[in-house]
């Protein structure tokens, strides 16, 4: 048995576990709030929240050694109960974490073996480094740099990191249509932006050879309509999209040209991603660039083409990590086993 906590914030973890999960041979029981991501077919454990007010946010982090850990919050006291009380009645041979250091200690203090799904940034500080010390090993979705496999400088010191490169839900899905040539795709999540109504629209006018849609949830430029992103990408000749992981391996999977634009994050994540993602020849930038740029950014893109993504998601990421995860629960429950 494999348990795999998913974190509540955005989508992305539950699309990693939906698709790596599929490739797993070993049960897997998820533990995150709210219900289960649709499709997902393992058991699922619905978890209080923990950050819901009243929050004493001045303990939260514990004196910089934890990241969220408020004092006297009965929904973080009942959710840490629920993942323990689970751990001691399902004996996992494995625990994956996507993502937190708390869980990966609560786990590790139950001395179950923890894999952390890994994240880029500058997660230098005592909670993340705490979190990849206590880890058996990190899964990180991007290719190793190619002098240097199994270390990953983004990562820091720890466990041993195994790059599987990025995959999605899209992952293995034939075209369904050629682009549309001279069609911008403008691709944006809901966690937020730094790019107002405003730039896109100068972005557009300034590039009067150009068609652009728009899939931006909150925006008024937003025009997805009835279709969904996969038909969206396949219409475009080159996508501008946002630095988050899975947003451009949706792009990476349906090998579109691209300008990647970093958004602000925690840990300045997405601005690392665009770093990786210039070092392997595609068009990516660290903030939102001039209207006047965007001529010769469009180009650059065409130039670039798609080839680039096929090392950053070589297509069978997902198939790699449950792989790996499978390899290492029943070398575990192998050990566990021993006299």
């Amino acid at each position: 048995m494999i348990g795999w906590y998913v974190h509540h914030h955005g989508a992305g973890h539950r699309q990693r576990l939906l698709a790596v999960a599929r490739h797993l041979r070993t049960p897997v029981t998820a533990l995150g709030s709210g219900p289960p991501p649709a499709g997902f077919d393992g058991e699922w454990i619905s978890l209080p929240r923990d950050d819901d007010d009243p929050v004493d946010r001045a303990s939260a982090a514990a004196g910089g050694a934890l990241h969220w850990v408020p004092l006297h919050h009965s929904g973080l006291q009942d959710r840490t109960a629920a993942i323990a009380a689970w751990i001691a009645s399902a004996r996992p041979s494995l625990f994956v974490t996507d993502v937190s250091v708390e869980v990966t200690a609560l786990a590790r203090l139950c001395g179950v073996p923890v894999v952390v799904f890994a994240m880029l940034g500058d997660r230098h500080d005592p909670a993340h480094r705490l979190g990849r010390t206590l880890a058996r090993a990190l899964v990180a979705p991007w290719p190793a740099a190619p002098d240097r496999p199994g270390v990953d400088p983004h990562t820091g010191a720890g466990a041993p990191v195994v790059h599987v490169g990025a995959f999605s839900r899209f992952d293995g899905r034939p075209a369904s249509a050629a682009p549309r040539p001279g069609t911008v795709l403008v691709l944006f999540g809901s966690g937020g932006r730094d790019v107002s109504d405003a730039d896109f629209r100068a972005a557009r006018a300034a590039t009067p050879g150009w068609t652009w849609e728009y899939r931006v949830p909150g925006s008024a430029e937003d025009g997805a309509g009835d279709d969904d992103v996969w038909t969206s990408l396949q219409r475009a000749e080159v996508v501008v999209v946002h630095g988050g992981h899975n947003a451009v391996a949706e792009v990476a999977a349906a090998r579109r040209p691209a300008v990647v634009v970093a958004q602000d994050r925690p840990f300045r994540e997405q601005q690392r991603r665009a770093e990786l993602l210039r070092a392997e020849g595609l068009v990516a930038l660290d903030r939102w660039p001039a209207a006047a740029d965007w001529p010769a950014l469009l180009d650059r893109a065409r130039t670039a083409g798609a080839g680039p993504w096929h090392r950053w998601a070589p297509g069978d990421g997902a198939q790699r990590a449950a792989a790996f995860l499978d390899e290492a629960a029943v070398r575990d429950d192998a050990a566990r086993r021993r006299p």
